[in-house]
């Protein structure tokens, strides 16, 4: 088994497709609606590796939050997949990565 991730989307339907999509691939998928529901969660995001997923097209705000890699929406499913992997795999590893569709 995958190891625990944890996603985060305001938009239901896409939280929803992100977070079946990681628990066919036999992730332990943790859900929250929003930041503060996250945090809630998890009580510290210390240690845990970051990857941010958004529209916004902000590579740099991604960075603010020393997030491990970044993808733009809308993203393709199996960088998505190599993404959470490599993080996954590497939890420790420094340095965030860029990556789109």
């Amino acid at each position: 088994m995958h190891p625990r991730v944890l996603v985060v989307d305001d938009d239901p339907d896409i939280l929803d497709a992100i977070c079946d999509i990681l628990g066919s691939e036999g992730y332990d998928v943790v859900r929250a609606k929003h930041g503060v529901e996250a945090l809630e969660r998890t009580r510290s995001l210390a240690g845990i590796p970051i990857i941010v997923i958004s529209a916004e097209g902000n590579p740099a705000r991604a960075a603010s939050v020393h997030a491990r890699r970044y993808l733009a929406k809308p993203f393709d499913i199996d960088v998505l997949l190599s993404q959470v992997a490599d993080v996954a795999d590497h939890p420790d590893s420094p340095g965030a990565g860029a990556a789109s569709p």
